[in-house]
């Protein structure tokens, strides 16, 4: 766990590049081919993918940022943060914003250093094949979870699946198709699930095992639409939850507690910050708390990432996770103050990484959190959604709904009666807005709504609907369902043409 995270911090593995810019931008000056001598060195490269991935330019803020923001749960609440941030959230972002403009380097970084771990394995035939072979696949599974977020990003993206000794080979590569992106995270995944153990080292759930797999599987299948292998997936995990050591936490605020996260059972698996540490290139700069953190008074947030007052206001009082998720009262002056008296945006603001950032500084920085990609909630509803596609509202369907709303009435080790059980009967259509709802609470800010109105193509109904929670009438389904490909990309290399529609 927090071990994990020292070694990347302090790490300088090999030699990173950027996409297209790669002669330009080493990452650091450590031939590959020098650096590889046993299984120690390819477990090092591994790990380091992860310090690229636990940095501000990805995790730390620039990717999560994005992704909170495209949704309708946050909304920009201090105007006077830089507009790049505002252009995302507003849907008025162009090809020079300040936000994609970082995430597209940064991930060709983390695919070339997985790339690089690959080809450090695949050059000691002398060495232990059955830990390399471990180390391979876990090192896929971290080139399967960006290209994931690449493609459902951009679309079309240059494919780079071996390690770039010439530069010279890639500065002028074009786009892949979605479609053969996809096969390909399919592809690594597969071997993941083949390859890795049931649980990992010291069960770590900062290192992919074969649950984390499945789970991510589970993810690719249900934002393709096939359901009957989306349920597959999350049916195994569902089935071996045991032997993975998966399950429910008793108290959901216990999920967002900084000092009690490496305890659970529900992460799947996650990136793991150390508290008040900080590495070169913006290693481990944790911001989440800073950003959706309350400004003014004594109190240091920011108050980028706000969420608007019908999001609070529709949320019913008796969930315990609408407690756990928000933050409408705080401490202002040693007393305490309802949102109506902060200083800079008089709304409720996120809580669950600001309220117990562990080990940080005052504006819940450099935090020690363990930021869940997947945990188990997630794969029960998985489950439900898909399986109701398949074969309607079953009892087994209705049932894995049914064990997260038991969860989430559990205010502390005091049982209530809401939100209450499922009941039979409900129709397939109406069952699938009831799940596709109760992931909006059940993982509320926690970067998954965006991609859920994406897959299902909701944004006219969530941005312009009577209904819409955070109304933006500029919303297009034929452009905003997709960033703009970076200028400075296009610029280096016309192969990335054309342009995604509309920017």
């Amino acid at each position: 766990m927090k071990k994990y995270k020292l070694i990347t911090l302090f790490l300088v593995v090999i030699s990173v590049f950027s996409c297209n810019d790669l002669e330009e931008n080493p990452m650091t000056d450590i031939v590959p081919q020098g650096f590889f001598k046993d299984e120690a060195t390819v477990e090092a490269a591994v790990l380091g993918t992860y310090g690229y991935i636990a940095a501000e330019q990805y995790w730390g803020r620039k990717y999560t940022l994005t992704i909170l923001l495209q949704g309708d749960m946050a909304d920009i609440g201090e105007r006077g943060t830089p507009a790049r941030r505002q252009q995302v959230n507003d849907f008025n972002s162009d090809s020079n914003n300040g936000m994609i403009t970082e995430i597209w380097p940064r991930s060709y970084q983390i695919i070339s250093a997985a790339n690089y771990a690959i080809l450090g394995a695949e050059s000691l035939p002398d060495a232990d094949q059955t830990v390399l072979t471990q180390l391979t696949a876990e090192a896929r599974f971290v080139r399967a979870f960006i290209y994931f977020n690449l493609v459902r990003m951009f679309g079309d993206v240059p494919y780079i699946g071996e390690a770039i000794s010439d530069p010279a080979s890639v500065r002028d590569i074009s786009k892949t198709s979605k479609e053969q992106v996809y096969e390909n995270i399919i592809d690594d995944l597969e071997f993941a699930t083949q390859n890795l153990d049931m649980t990992p080292a010291d069960n770590s759930r900062s290192r992919p095992s074969k649950g984390s797999a499945y789970t991510m599987l589970a993810d690719v299948y249900l934002t393709l639409g096939d359901y009957q292998e989306a349920y597959n997936h999350a049916k195994w995990v569902i089935d071996n939850a045991g032997s993975l050591d998966y399950a429910l936490e008793a108290n959901f605020q216990n999920l967002f507690d900084a000092t009690k996260q490496d305890a659970t059972k529900e992460h799947i698996f996650s990136f793991d910050f150390l508290g008040s540490q900080t590495g070169p290139g913006s290693t481990n700069d944790d911001i989440t708390g800073a950003l959706t953190g309350i400004r003014g008074a004594d109190i240091q947030g920011w108050s980028v990432a706000v969420p608007a007052m019908p999001v609070y206001d529709t949320w019913d009082p008796r969930d315990y996770r609408k407690k756990v998720s928000f933050e409408d009262t705080t401490m202002i002056g040693g007393q305490p103050a309802p949102y109506t008296q902060y200083e800079t945006v008089k709304r409720p603001h996120i809580a669950k990484y600001f309220r117990y950032p562990g080990n940080a500084n005052g504006e819940a920085r450099y935090s020690d959190h363990n930021y869940a990609v997947y945990r188990y909630a997630e794969v029960l509803l998985t489950a439900a959604e898909a399986l109701n596609e398949v074969s309607g509202p079953t009892d087994e369907a209705i049932g894995y709904v049914n064990q997260v709303r038991a969860r989430a009435r559990n205010w502390n080790g005091t049982m209530t009666n809401f939100p209450a059980d499922v009941q039979s009967g409900i129709s397939k259509e109406d069952f699938r807005d009831l799940v596709l709802d109760e992931r909006r609470l059940e993982l509320a800010f926690e970067f998954k709504r965006w991609y859920d109105i994406q897959r299902r193509e909701l944004g006219n109904e969530v941005f312009k609907g009577a209904n819409s929670l955070e109304p933006h009438e500029n919303f297009d389904p034929a452009k905003h369902y997709l960033l703009a490909i970076p200028q400075d990309e296009l610029d280096r290399n016309p192969n990335l043409l054309p342009q995604n529609p509309g920017y």
